[in-house]
């Protein structure tokens, strides 16, 4: 499992990103925390990377600016093609997001020859 602190600052806010109109933090926000901890559970080889290929995650409670958000990532499946991991984003015992992330494993230079 792979945990992440942060705080929610003015650039993570709904305002701030577009979302919304409020000054708590935003969903992109807590969803690219959540895939930021996927990424960190990962242990690939140098040549391999994971890219996101679906996001399915509830912005369950509000945050304000200040807060601090424990986010989580648990493996709950894995192929040498792809993961799928449990994420979950916390301010204390609140659950303010949670959800599933799906990572696919590709090989670095070939991914970018595809451009």
């Amino acid at each position: 499992m792979a945990s992440l602190t942060r705080i929610v600052t003015d650039a993570d806010t709904a305002i701030a990103v577009g979302s919304g109109d409020l000054e708590v933090l935003g969903t992109p926000v807590v969803v690219a925390w959540c895939e930021a901890a996927t990424c960190a559970e990962l242990e690939l080889e140098a040549h391999l990377t994971s890219v996101g290929t679906h996001v399915d995650v509830r912005h369950l409670a509000p945050s304000p600016v200040g807060a601090t958000i424990e986010v989580t990532a648990t493996v709950t499946e894995r192929s040498d093609r792809a993961a799928t991991f449990a994420v979950e984003a916390r301010q204390g015992e609140t659950v303010v997001a949670a959800g599933t992330v799906v990572r696919a494993v590709v090989d670095r230079a070939r991914f970018l020859s595809r451009l």
